[in-house]
Order: C-alpha cells, then sequence, then structure tokens
C-alpha cells in the first residue's frame, strides 16, 4: 500500500473527537469518542488497534474505512456500487489527496484511474454542538458512462459496546415510535421507497451501551438530510467489526454519469455524547438552530396558530370563517391558516388538486375579504397547498394527462384521489411556481402549510427513468424559488403529518406539522419520538377537538392543551363548540405558552426516565435560571400510588422554587382539600423552594390523579 506523507487527522469539537488514519490508500476513522488531549497520538491509537491475522482469514485484514467496495475485497455493504462497460463493479479508488483548512474539517480525495471514478469526501465537525457532517460526491472522470447503484455518505465503525439500536418506525397518525434490539451478527436494514421521507422508517438510528439511558452514558446519533427514498443500514460483521451506513436508495438505472457529470450524496449528520440521550438531543437540537433553520424565523416568536381544517373541512363560508377568526383571536390565536378547500372544484377530496385558482363559488371576492378581516383581529394568515399533486378530476389534468409519474404500462396506483405531478419536468415546475407566486403576490399571506398526501408508488417520470432523485431535487428547487421570491413567507412541511421532516427540507422550511393525529395520548409518544432530532420551536401541536377525529377517544380540555405547551403551539377544532370551561382552560394555555415560549424555543431539552404509566419532560434555561416540566398520567400506576418524580437538568448547588401552574387555579377543579378528585399533598410544595440536587436526586412524590392528567411545573432559581 502507498503510504502518504500526512498520516491523521484530528478534528476537534467542544467534547468529542473524530480521528482519521489517512496514512495509506483507503482512509478510515480510527476514533470518534470523547475528546481526546495532546498526548494521545495517531501512532498510539494505529497500534492500539492493530488486529492479528484470525483463521481463514486474509493475512492483512481489510481497512473498515469510509468509502468500503468491492474492488477492496470488501465483504460488509459496499459504501459505493456501480457499474459500467468495463469492469466498474470493482471500482478500488485510493487516497490521492488530502486538504484541511482548520481542526474541524477535512476533504478527502480518493481516485481509481482504471476505471476513470473520483471520490470526494467532505467530513465536518461543529465545533459548538459537536455534530459530525458527512458528504460524498462521486465524479466520472472517464470517457464511459457510469450508472451508480449505491453510495452511501459515509461508512462509519462504531465500537462492540454500542449494541443497543434505537430506530424509528410508525404510521399514518403514528409517527416517530421508537423501536429498540440487540445488535446481532447481520445487518440492521430500513428501506424506503415511497418518495418521501416516510412515516415508517425514518432516516435516524441511535447506537449506545446497555447501561445508556436518557441521564446518563455514551450513545451515537446518525440521521440523513433526505426527503426521497432511503437506505440505513447497522451491521455486525462476522470478523466482530461493526459499523453505519446511510444513503439514498436508488431504482436501477436512476442515476447514469456521462463524463464530467458528478452525484453527491445527501448528508449525513452525526454526533456522539457521553452524557446521556437528553444531551445527544439537545446536540443536534442546538445544531438545527444554528445551521439548518432561518435565523430570522428563529428569532421571532412562534406564533400561536389556529388552523381550520378540524374544524370546517371542506365547508367553507365567508362569513363563518370571519366568525371563526374572532373567536380565535379571543383564545389568543395569533396565526390563521386557512386549510384545503379554498380553490376551485375543491368541494371534497376528488377533485380540484392542481387547480390553484381561488373558487368564486365560495369567495366571490377573492380571498381579499377574510385576509382584512383575519388581520383586522391582529392576526397573520396562513394558505394551504398541496402544490406536488393533483386529482384526476381537474382542469389540469384534463389539459396535461402526460405531467403525471408513471407510463402507460405502470400508470400510477389508485391513493386518496390524486397522482404525483412530475416536477422534473420544465412545464410543471414552471406552472406551478407561477401559481404560487401570483397567489402569494396577490394576497397578504405570510405562512404556506405545505402539504404531501401520497406516497410515490410508480416513479418513472417522463424520460422513462426512475425519477425519484429528480422529483426530489425539483421540490427543493421550488422551495428555493419560493422562498428567494417571497422571503417574508414561511413554510411548514406537512406530508399526512409527520411524513417529510427531515434535515433535507427543514433546510427549506420553518416548521413541521409533526402528525395529522390531534389525540393527546398518541402525541405524547409521537412528540417523544421527534424530539430525538428535532427541536420544539418545529413540532407543530395542536389542541384538538374534545373527540379525536382520528382514535374517536375523548380527552379533557386540561389534558389536550397542557401537550402542546413543549412544542409550536397551536389550535384545531370547531371553535363554536367549545364550553365556557374550556374557552378559559384554552386562553389559560395560550397565555402561558406566550409566557414561556421564548425558554420553550431556546433551552435544553430532558426526557426524563418514568414507568410506562407516566410521562415526563422538561426544558431548561441554558443558564439554569429557570425550567419547565411536564408530568402526565396515562394509565393508572401499578403501585398505590405513582413513582417519584425526579427533574433533570438543574444546577445541583441552586435553589429552586417550585409553582404548579396546570392546571389552571382558579376553577373548582384546584380546591385546596383536592385535585381531579383525591385529596392531595400538592399544597406542600407548590410555591416552595428546593434544592436542585433534591429535586433531581429525590424528585416529587407524585399525587394520586385520575389517568388522563397532567400537571406543568415552573421552576425559578431563587
Amino acid at each position: 500500500m502507498t503510504q502518504h506523507a500526512a498520516q491523521f487527522i484530528a478534528l476537534h469539537g467542544q467534547k468529542s473527537s473524530l480521528i482519521l488514519d489517512v496514512g495509506y490508500d483507503t482512509p478510515q476513522i480510527i476514533y470518534w469518542r470523547t475528546k481526546l488531549s495532546e498526548q494521545s497520538t495517531g501512532e498510539m491509537m494505529r497500534a492500539l488497534r492493530l488486529r492479528q491475522e484470525a483463521p481463514v482469514s486474509p493475512i492483512v485484514e481489510l481497512d473498515l474505512c469510509i468509502t468500503p467496495t468491492s474492488g477492496q475485497g470488501f465483504t460488509g455493504l459496499p459504501g459505493l456500487s456501480l457499474h459500467g462497460d468495463t469492469d466498474q463493479w470493482a471500482a478500488n479508488p485510493k487516497l490521492k489527496s488530502i486538504s484541511q483548512d482548520n481542526e474541524h474539517s477535512a476533504t478527502l480525495t480518493s481516485v481509481d484511474a482504471a476505471r476513470g471514478v473520483e471520490v470526494v469526501v467532505t467530513i465536518k465537525l461543529d465545533a459548538e454542538t459537536d455534530v459530525l457532517t458527512f458528504d460524498t460526491v462521486l465524479n466520472n472522470i472517464t470517457e464511459q458512462s457510469i450508472t451508480l447503484d449505491w453510495c452511501a455518505a459515509a461508512t462509519v465503525p462504531t465500537p462492540a459496546d454500542f449494541d443497543q439500536i434505537i430506530g424509528f418506525e410508525g404510521h399514518w397518525a403514528g409517527e416517530f415510535q421508537q423501536h429498540s434490539l440487540d445488535q446481532f451478527f447481520g445487518s440492521y436494514v430500513r428501506e424506503n421507497r415511497r418518495g418521501k421521507t416516510s412515516h415508517d422508517s425514518y432516516p435516524a438510528l441511535l447506537l449506545h451501551p446497555k447501561t445508556t439511558n436518557q441521564a446518563q452514558g455514551e450513545a451515537y446519533g446518525f440521521h440523513l438530510g433526505w426527503s426521497g427514498n432511503h437506505k440505513i443500514v447497522a451491521e455486525k460483521m462476522a470478523d466482530g467489526r461493526s459499523y453505519v451506513q446511510m444513503g439514498e436508495l436508488l431504482f436501477p438505472g436512476e442515476i447514469v454519469l456521462e463524463k464530467d457529470q458528478s452525484y453527491q450524496t445527501p448528508t449525513l449528520f452525526a454526533s456522539y455524547t457521553d452524557q446521556g440521550l437528553s444531551v445527544l438531543s439537545q446536540q443536534f437540537h442546538q445544531y438545527v438552530r444554528t445551521h439548518i433553520i432561518r435565523q430570522s424565523v428563529h428569532d421571532k416568536p412562534r406564533p400561536v396558530h389556529y388552523n381550520t381544517w378540524e374544524g370546517i373541512y371542506f365547508n367553507h363560508d365567508v362569513e363563518t370563517l370571519k366568525d371563526l377568526a374572532e373567536r380565535a383571536a379571543e383564545m389568543g390565536a395569533e396565526r390563521f391558516v386557512l386549510d384545503d378547500g379554498w380553490f376551485i372544484g375543491r368541494n371534497d377530496d376528488t377533485a380540484g388538486l392542481g387547480d390553484w385558482y381561488v373558487d368564486k363559488a365560495f369567495y366571490p371576492q377573492g380571498l381579499t375579504p377574510v385576509i382584512d378581516h383575519v388581520k383586522a383581529q391582529g392576526l397573520e394568515f396562513g394558505l394551504w397547498f398541496e402544490p406536488e399533486m393533483v386529482n384526476p378530476d381537474s382542469e389540469l389534468y384534463r389539459q396535461h394527462p402526460e405531467w403525471v409519474l408513471g407510463n402507460e404500462v405502470s400508470k400510477q396506483i389508485d391513493c386518496r384521489n390524486q397522482l404525483v405531478l412530475d416536477l422534473s419536468r420544465p412545464e410543471v415546475f414552471d406552472y406551478l411556481f407561477e401559481r404560487l407566486d401570483s397567489l402569494l403576490t396577490e394576497y397578504d399571506i405570510s405562512y404556506v402549510k405545505w402539504d404531501m398526501n401520497r406516497d410515490l408508488n410508480h416513479q418513472g417520470n417522463h424520460s422513462g427513468k426512475p425519477g425519484g432523485h429528480n422529483q426530489i431535487h425539483a421540490v427543493y428547487r421550488l422551495l428555493d424559488k419560493i422562498r428567494e421570491t417571497h422571503p417574508q413567507v414561511e413554510v411548514e412541511s406537512c406530508a399526512s403529518g409527520g411524513g417529510r421532516a427531515d434535515y433535507g427540507v427543514l433546510a427549506r422550511t420553518d416548521r413541521v406539522w409533526t402528525s395529522d393525529s390531534n389525540d393527546a395520548l398518541e402525541r405524547l409518544k409521537i412528540q417523544n419520538g421527534f424530539s430525538y432530532f428535532l427541536p420544539s420551536e418545529l413540532m407543530g401541536s395542536h389542541v384538538g377537538p374534545r373527540e379525536c377525529h382520528i382514535t374517536h377517544r375523548t380527552v379533557s380540555m386540561e389534558m389536550r392543551a397542557s401537550v402542546t405547551l413543549f412544542g409550536h403551539m397551536g389550535m384545531e377544532m370547531d371553535l363554536r363548540e367549545l364550553t365556557d370551561a374550556e374557552k378559559v382552560e384554552l386562553k389559560a394555555m395560550t397565555d402561558l405558552y406566550k409566557q414561556h415560549r421564548a425558554l420553550v424555543h431556546s433551552g435544553d431539552l430532558f426526557r426524563l426516565e418514568l414507568p410506562a404509566y407516566m410521562n415526563g419532560l422538561g426544558i431548561v434555561a441554558k443558564d439554569k435560571s429557570q425550567a419547565l416540566f411536564s408530568y402526565s398520567l396515562i394509565a393508572c400506576s401499578s403501585a398505590t400510588l405513582p413513582d417519584q418524580y425526579k427533574f433533570a437538568g438543574l444546577e445541583k448547588n441552586s435553589q429552586y422554587k417550585l409553582d404548579i401552574i396546570w392546571p389552571i387555579k382558579n376553577t373548582d377543579k384546584w380546591p385546596k382539600s383536592g385535585l381531579f378528585g383525591f385529596a392531595n399533598h400538592l399544597g406542600a410544595v407548590d410555591g416552595h423552594v428546593f434544592s436542585g440536587e433534591l429535586l433531581m436526586q429525590l424528585g416529587m412524590q407524585m399525587p394520586l390523579l385520575t389517568p388522563q392528567s397532567s400537571l406543568l411545573f415552573h421552576l425559578t432559581k431563587v
């Protein structure tokens, strides 16, 4: 093997170090854990990592490098797989050059001259958040075309004791569900072919030793910033070594590179901690806040939403909307979002998609009277779109049936009475931009709810090739052009709820509709999973109807409202149906949200280790001066009384005043003698001062409550 002059590259963050061995033909990660001092050298690591020849194995064990290939003889999943007229299947790029501008980034260029392949890997370690990014670019430097089958953003080795995998799965109205399993010899693989981030295979995973929990221990987190088809792999090979790979899942023949053409992988985001899963999430949250979302939106208080969907559905009427706007303002709303049903022919979900013109049957004077009335109540105005879709029952489809994905042989299957437009066609892209641009120019719209309600079951585009890759890049370009043309407009990413919620789309949008389910009990699980990689200010969380329209479970206003405080709060119901008591409680929660949203949207999240019948989390200010914590009783406790509730993230040597701020106390539901039908001892803690160490180490005895009850605590450092 060729030996290079540079032997090692070290990238250092605040709390972690990544060490690369670049002394030979194939660069590899030899260390990624707690930050190292200068006394630890690459030569030491190289010696400590030496592995002897194993029986019936290669004399020199193959490196687990950043881009392993079959051409190197690698027997795991190749990091790069391609084919062409020659023997590209055996691509074997060798390190040619190294570029390192500072101690936080490095670019490694490898070349296989015989097969005309150049691989450029860029690695960055954010100094403030300890989040790594990996990007790989493949260049065709030969005269012949190359078909790309798979290119991982990186192959990242993981320690043997990180033997617990947490994956994220789910379904419509049940997104971000965590699934834990022991690592095993073989591959943990999740593949998504839905053409969007998907509800059922979120492109992320966690790895950690058995002893890790929310509050302590080592962990890795991985997230692929890509809104389309993907593949994620965590493999333990027969020789005992383990690694993680993530990348775009490509259909056969989808990427064909001619001479001088390139392919760039989606970015792989990764982070390490030795302080538990909550701190790992905090690192990702801070990275998103600093590097992905717009600072202008981040710095603006997130307004309370009122969304019309579960209030009126398709029953649009100008006077009804004006009435709802007035009621929403009374309840504390600051933004009014007119959902589906405002455009031509949209009497239900079977028609109209694609015909993005205001329906004069419902709005004879256009949207202006509604918008003016909404603004007169002190509310911003937002509008729903689903630009990527078309109903067969629409003028657009009747005029241009050729504009949809698929072909005569493989037509799109029926789903939600709609088809997917081929955005890689320039005429489709131009039409959609013209329609959105015209509406955003004509009307005072400051917010767009951008929905996407079906899978790309047949992803063939107009050129006869698989179209998933080009489709997502066209969506990105359309979002980018809208933002460039209308920078004041904020955009929400919705795909039947949380079906498109990744760092790729978040670089172009400002909020995520977390789930179509507004059932508060389901939301506790959904929002918990969401919180691992996405911060609270991006998490759309609405107070839904008394009876959830999806689960048909009846949940009290106290419970429904309490669940929304730790996200981006809104309400989505027919406000005309509220009882007087519910109005008091809803208005009290919007007031609480406004009072505490600066903390919720900037503080550090701590998920609490609690029995299954309890749910709890907290958000603590960066300077530890205050905190908010929630406690929800999901079901009856397993013992006579619930367990102790231990707070987290506080300053142990400080004193904190503990105030119970929910339920509201100016109702008959908070008598001094009891709460939720039971006598309790809450008066002994409410408004009193306790040390941080006791709140965290001893905790607080929870009172006897009825299931589906919530308490919210505000702690202020004395």
